[in-house]
């Protein structure tokens, strides 16, 4: 204040404005100080940006690059499982071979456009393959991780991996992934259904031909260390060992995810219907090792049953194969739907627990084994003893919600004295969106057997379960 009286012109100064220049300094010193601790360069502030506007947008398919590993041989067979889920022009990705195809097939030009790109996989010549009797494909397969990153493609949160015949539900896989922050790093997939397998690599690897998925943060950082860890495991098997392996240097453990499972490695032979009407109560991702099953609706080819699949998938995504059980107070039947496959009628009164127990319609991968880590259950030997099933014929959606119809397939069942005569059952929907908390914690679904005035059709509902609602018999 000393120097405000001695300084002629302090007297024109009011002291409202002296002390608004001295806390207008302080402010603008502290402001630098906490720049250069908070936002040290550039960089950053470009980090933030991007975070603030991936947190604006909800994750969907251009957000995903897709690397499938195939060869030049196998392609030709398997592109047809490509194409059934590829979407061309709204997916990223490439198809990774030793190199091209021969160039003789009159469908080349439909298949650039339909399908997903080409790209042929760098020389592995140089990593070490020690694994008696495997095949040095492995390291080739395991670097479709990094070639992938390598496309470098934009606004990228999510790189999936799968094989040539894994076939993929963009959808359901897209909504499976929004649970998960892909600003962090997550490597999610799922293990193997048998227990030798899981032993032999381990239980907490993504076997790849289920697929899986690693966000975009931790794939960068995979794929610049990518080629020291092959250095190291040359002793391992395949590529989805490599992987894991690699991404366990970095700390990074499985997250185990149902939408992979089950319905997805298929490390089994024969028909899968048992696994496929009990699939988790989550959405259904992916399907593999297409030809080693039986086709999975009767009467249909490999190809033509997974079409016939797709066909309901397009009505209905997120509600393919779940599975939804009522009760018929009024006959003492229980039917479970599986929706877009089949649907079990029963003409007793089973607990739920036994219905959602897959039925060991399957065998082991290797001849002798059956030792799998599956809550499975033996089918009645008696043909006629056993669910009479219905399986899915069509669907079409209506301004009241979705209409699908099942019809007897298996002329041994309609002979059977236990389905009471229906040769088709009709099932009433509303489109399946399950919400972000719904995805996380999900709940199985109700339904009801509704009054029907044809006698050789059974109608049902399906509906979302009250807050208190039981999945059981009722006893008047």
């Amino acid at each position: 204040m000393k120097y405000f009286k001695e300084n002629p012109s302090s007297h024109h100064l009011p002291s409202r404005i002296v002390n608004f220049i001295v806390i207008s300094c302080s402010i603008f010193g502290i402001y630098l100080l906490l720049s250069l601790v908070l936002v040290p360069d550039a960089n950053q502030l470009h980090l933030s940006a991007t975070a603030l506007q991936n947190l604006s947008s909800t994750t969907s398919l251009e957000h995903i690059v897709f690397g499938i590993a195939s060869t030049r041989t196998s392609w030709l067979r398997r592109k047809e499982y490509v194409r059934l889920w590829w979407k061309p022009g709204v997916m990223k990705g490439c198809v990774f071979l030793e190199q091209m195809p021969p160039n003789t097939s009159l469908s080349l030009e439909k298949d650039r456009v339909s399908l997903t790109p080409l790209c042929v996989s760098e020389d592995t010549s140089r990593f070490p393959y020690t694994f008696k009797g495997g095949l040095r494909s492995a390291i080739r397969v395991a670097r479709v991780v990094s070639e992938t990153v390598a496309l470098n493609y934009s606004n990228v949160r999510w790189f999936v991996f799968g094989d040539d015949d894994t076939v993929f539900f963009p959808e359901n896989l897209v909504k499976t992934l929004r649970k998960y922050d892909h600003g962090l790093w997550y490597y999610i997939g799922t293990n193997s259904e048998n227990f030798e397998a899981n032993k032999a690599f381990s239980f907490e690897m993504a076997f790849g031909g289920a697929g899986f998925a690693i966000s975009y943060p931790l794939a960068k950082v995979l794929a610049k260390v990518l080629d020291s860890c092959l250095e190291r495991y040359h002793h391992l098997y395949g590529s989805d060992s490599r992987i894991y392996s690699c991404l366990t240097e970095l700390g990074v453990s499985l997250t185990h995810e149902p939408g992979f499972h089950q319905a997805s490695i298929m490390d089994v032979r024969g028909s899968i219907f048992g696994l496929l009407t009990v699939h988790p109560v989550k959405p259904l991702a992916t399907l593999h090792h297409l030809d080693a099953i039986d086709p999975i609706f009767p009467n249909k080819t490999t190809l033509g049953a997974l079409r016939h699949l797709f066909d309901a998938a397009k009505v209905d995504s997120e509600r393919i194969l779940q599975q939804t059980v009522c009760y018929d107070r009024l006959l003492s039947r229980t039917i479970s739907v599986s929706w877009g496959y089949a649907i079990q009628l029963m003409e007793s009164n089973i607990l739920l627990p036994d219905v959602v127990r897959a039925q060991e319609t399957f065998r082991a991968w290797k001849k002798g084994q059956n030792n799998h880590i599956i809550n499975a259950q033996r089918s009645h030997p008696d043909s006629c003893s056993r669910p009479a099933v219905f399986f899915f014929d069509s669907a079409f959606a209506g301004r009241d919600g979705i209409t699908s119809i099942y019809k007897i397939m298996d002329s041994n069942s309609s002979n059977c004295t236990n389905n009471k005569k229906k040769d088709e059952i009709r099932v009433f929907s509303k489109k399946l969106d399950l919400d972000i908390r719904q995805l996380q914690a999900s709940r199985r679904q109700c339904c009801d057997v509704l009054n029907s005035s044809a006698q050789n059709l059974v109608e049902i509902g399906i509906r979302e379960c009250g807050a208190e609602e039981l999945i059981a018999q009722m006893v008047p």
